[in-house]
């Protein structure tokens, strides 16, 4: 296992604050104040991204609307991100008195994004005279010319990497990569909310007040967090702020998906939301229609809550036991790969049987066990659809898009994560392709996981006074990772724990300290028969507490250990 750590501190220079600061340094944060006490996003507005002119020409044209009655759609990307930024932008513009409907594309029959198929739909029920993308739309150029063309005009809001066109026909385009498409969704929303807020009745003005001090910024924190954003700059604000005041959110959705997890009285944080939230949010999108997610985040009947998140909970079930199947038939090609020579350093792996909602966590699963780019395929609607991770060193959607005309039909997404579209008759060509530009660009030391520590530290400096400190760079992210230490220490003691006996509790100590110090290792069990007492370990562990019988000692999470 392959072990690094970016700095060291002697032990002279050990102290709560050292250990932050130089943490905030390695991560190149230069304003630390502003970091650990960011601006609320109250505070900011569309201007501070640098979109005056765009938002001067977005109000213009929703006053004419507002004027005229016209008719506009918001038209969301069906993930946990879309969905929630699509919330805010419905509700926002709904309760601001315009005649707008929301439309999510169903992921099976219309796929992500702006298609002709569901510009058509929206033309056919709605006939709109605006179209308002949420977490899409920058690479759709040549739907949003369509558009256009058949008198619909389209604002894009988006935060996606550009495709090769810009969308020119669009009237105004929000394009904000630091933001997730919730954020820019979120800020958006507020400022058309400034504008026409001296339009509205006092108490619709006081719900809109609430919705974006509570309510909208903790459906951004949810969209944001799930879409893996980097939580620094703006983005930090936004979750950070959201985060806080989950127990001031009055939408009945909310407390329904919280309360049916179990969650309902816990201070909510990022782990709750990437692995309880989200992923129950992006079920219905996987298996069914996502429309009644966002009905789920906009109700406010509680018998229509109640309903929908238990629909929610049992998808997120079936999704799962999915998952956990095709996982283990996709494990089963690799290791065929595998019998039949080297394993290729970029993997495709096709199965028409395989749902299409559920090609993504599959990759992420087959590269978190492989550490290998996987690009996984399956039969979606009469045409091959993939859907695509990686590794830090490998930029997918780049390789997609040089793969694009030749290879793929169409791509999109971000450096780790994309998904595209493909002919049947080139997939075996493209499975060749992708083994040789993987032979070429990916080395062997790339496909080594790398665990990095922040701070090679003695064990004197794991305090829980340290603990404390670090809460201060909360929350903890994409972009801003939960603090870890390298150590390097002999072993006291080693024993298995857990119901189904499957953690593993160690007891180490260095020269810095006179108690031994514990480290729990979750599901690590299986590294018990290879640890013996007094012998040298190399590991890294995040810090946290453990409180007993009224006493609060520190305690490592083992994150790697080195046995060689």
């Amino acid at each position: 296992m392959n072990l690094t750590f970016k700095t060291s501190l002697s032990l002279s220079e050990i102290s709560p604050q050292n250990i932050v600061e130089t943490i905030l340094k390695n991560r190149e944060i230069v304003d630390i104040p502003n970091f650990l006490n960011p601006a609320s996003p109250l505070d900011l507005t569309l201007h501070n991204f640098g979109y005056e002119k765009e938002l001067k020409k977005t109000l213009v044209l929703l006053q004419k609307m507002k004027n005229n009655n016209g008719t506009i759609v918001v038209y969301t990307d069906y993930d946990a991100d879309g969905i929630t930024g699509g919330s805010i932008v419905w509700e926002t513009l709904h309760l601001l008195g315009f005649h707008v409907m929301p439309y999510v594309p169903h992921r099976i029959h219309e796929g992500y994004g702006f298609s002709i198929k569901g510009i058509d739909a929206i033309k056919e029920k709605y006939n709109p005279d605006l179209i308002i993308s949420v977490d899409h739309g920058i690479t759709a150029s040549e739907k949003i010319t369509y558009a256009k063309s058949i008198g619909i005009q389209v604002i894009v809001t988006d935060h996606h990497l550009r495709g090769d066109t810009n969308p020119d026909d669009a009237v105004a385009i929000f394009h904000i990569p630091q933001l997730s498409g919730s954020g820019v969704g979120y800020f958006f929303s507020k400022a058309i909310f400034d504008h026409f807020k001296s339009e509205i009745k006092k108490d619709t003005l006081e719900i809109l007040q609430h919705n974006f001090k509570y309510d909208y910024a903790s459906l951004a924190s949810i969209g944001t967090i799930a879409d893996l954003v980097p939580l620094v700059g703006h983005s930090r604000s936004l979750v950070k702020h959201g985060l806080t005041v989950f127990s001031d959110v009055k939408r009945v959705g909310i407390k329904q998906l919280l309360e049916q997890s179990g969650i309902g009285d816990k201070q909510i944080s990022p782990y709750e939301i990437g692995f309880v939230i989200a992923p129950r949010i992006n079920a219905i999108g996987r298996l069914e229609h996502a429309l009644d997610a966002l009905r789920l985040l906009c109700t406010t009947n509680e018998t229509k809550a109640y309903e929908l998140a238990t629909k929610v909970g049992q998808l997120n079930v079936d999704r799962q036991n999915m998952v956990k199947i095709a996982v283990t038939d996709a494990i089963n090609q690799v290791e065929e790969l595998q019998k039949k020579g080297t394993l290729p350093n970029i993997i495709v792996l096709v199965n028409e049987a395989w749902h299409e909602g559920i090609i993504g966590l599959i990759a992420s699963k087959i590269v978190e066990k492989y550490h290998r780019p996987t690009l996984v395929i399956t039969n979606a609607d009469g045409f091959y659809k993939g859907s695509a991770r990686s590794i830090s060193s490998f930029h997918i959607i780049d390789f997609l898009k040089k793969a694009k005309g030749k290879y793929v039909i169409e791509a999109g997404g971000h450096k780790q994560a994309a998904g595209f579209r493909i002919d049947k008759n080139k997939i075996q060509s493209f499975q060749q392709y992708a083994e040789k530009i993987g032979t070429e660009q990916i080395t062997d030391e790339a496909l080594i996981p790398l665990y990095e520590a922040d701070i090679n530290m003695p064990l004197k400096g794991a305090t829980v006074e340290t603990h404390t400190i670090l809460s201060q760079l909360q929350p903890f992210g994409i972009g801003n990772s939960e603090p870890s230490f390298f150590a390097q220490a002999q072993l006291v003691e080693a024993k298995i724990m857990g119901k189904q006996q499957n953690h593993l509790k160690i007891m180490i100590k260095d020269d810095s300290i006179r108690q031994n110090f514990e480290i729990v290792a979750f599901n690590k069990a299986e590294l018990f028969p290879q640890l013996s007492k007094g012998m040298d370990l190399e590991l890294i562990y995040k810090l946290d507490v453990n409180t007993w019988n009224g006493t609060t000692k520190p305690q490592g999470k083992l994150v790697a250990i080195n046995l060689d």
